[in-house]
């Protein structure tokens, strides 16, 4: 008989095929393998309480009365949604109360815990007196973010009781280990990418025939630490189309700026993995122009860009190290100084401007991009839940 391995985490999918980030899905997709897994994840309006998506038992806990007021985590995350508007915050503490005795609830029917972000998830877990293994992910902004205190002691007791903490760069890592005790253990374990599901192949002409001229492409949460606002600015003076896919708080800005930029730029809203694997495969440039966000937030390792690598794009984006991790400069595209507009303006020329690089590049991102595999991302944090047991 399968142990069985809760996860908990704030996003995921409400649905089969929703648009929003499946890359808690996708490793509990590998993870059940050897686990019977039950993902813990927050409501959302029309969402299910309880089903079975693919072999994962998700649960859904509520945490307000009324159902179309849980607008706390989707779409999108919780920290920009409570930016969009700050009302929301109020539903905070709701969620935490919530989201504790749900775990605990779950955690009498377990033998491990995967927690996902140090905050909220992680947080919940240091509260409960009943331990069982955990292991702590930390993805991105719950590292790089939210260290003062009391949030840093909270922090240090969750790396302390938990039996494995994980981030997903190297850089991540280095944050942890500059800022906290007990850290020499860290593994880094980047997210992952299906390669069975996206590659060159879905590449799809009519959709290029319908534009008439080459395809940029931004694929991410319309929000500050994503830099979007930086490649608007670049693209003023490119003959191309800007196909521009998500939703978020700075969607208004950008409108307005696309329409001062007189830029040739299509908002597609968010899409879903089907919907992505052709228009991935079908442009001549994906970029991330990651920043760092006045509140220190920024980006580990981004999903879409190994996403848009095993479609065959070729990549231009900031020079972060989370990202670097993925992006090589000069093999499968350009790393560009954070909000640098010109750079980023002659890398994205530049690869369009020629044709053999371009192919080149493409290449080069399906074979780095094997690098990320999700079957063996999951077979390492399988070991680690077993060495953890034992």
């Amino acid at each position: 008989m399968k142990k069985k391995l809760l996860v908990t985490a704030s996003t995921f999918p409400r649905w089969m095929n929703d648009t929003e980030p499946k890359f808690i899905y996708d490793l509990c997709m590998q993870l059940k393998k050897y686990y019977d897994v039950t993902a813990l994840v927050p409501a959302a309006p029309k969402a299910k309480s309880v089903e079975n998506m693919e072999g994962i038992t998700v649960k859904r806990f509520r945490y307000f009365p009324v159902e179309r007021l849980q607008t706390l985590a989707y779409p999108g995350a919780i920290v920009p949604r409570i930016k969009e508007k700050k009302a929301r915050g109020l539903l905070v503490p709701f969620f935490f109360i919530a989201q504790y005795f749900a775990t605990r609830r779950e955690m009498k029917h377990c033998d491990a815990v995967l927690v996902n972000w140090f905050v909220p998830q992680g947080v919940t877990q240091s509260f409960l007196r009943r331990k069982k293994p955990y292991i702590v992910s930390g993805l991105g902004g719950d590292v790089t973010s939210l260290n003062g205190f009391p949030l840093s002691r909270i922090k240090q007791g969750i790396i302390d009781d938990a039996g494995a903490v994980t981030v997903v760069s190297d850089d991540l890592k280095k944050v942890l280990q500059a800022k906290y005790r007990n850290t020499d253990d860290i593994r880094v374990i980047p997210m992952g990418v299906d390669l069975t599901f996206f590659g060159p192949e879905h590449r799809d002409e009519t959709l290029r025939a319908k534009y008439g001229k080459p395809i940029v492409l931004f694929v991410a949460r319309l929000v500050e630490k994503k830099g979007a606002r930086y490649l608007f600015e670049a693209m003023k003076d490119i003959d191309a189309k800007l196909l521009v896919v998500g939703n978020g708080p700075e969607m208004d800005m950008l409108q307005g700026k696309a329409r001062e930029l007189e830029l040739d730029c299509d908002f597609l809203g968010p899409k879903n993995k089907d919907e992505l694997k052709s228009i991935y495969a079908s442009c001549d440039v994906f970029v991330a122009p990651s920043v760092i966000a006045a509140n220190g937030d920024k980006d580990g390792l981004p999903v879409a860009i190994l996403e848009a690598m095993a479609s065959g794009a070729p990549i231009v984006a900031s020079d972060i190290a989370g990202i670097a991790e993925a992006v090589v400069d000069g093999e499968n595209g350009y790393l560009t100084e954070p909000k640098n507009v010109a750079s980023l303006r002659k890398s994205i020329q530049r690869i369009l401007d020629d044709e053999e690089s371009r192919k080149e590049f493409s290449t080069n991102s399906v074979k780095l991009a094997k690098r990320f595999d999700f079957a063996s991302i999951g077979e390492e944090y399988h070991q680690l839940i077993e060495r953890m047991l034992q």
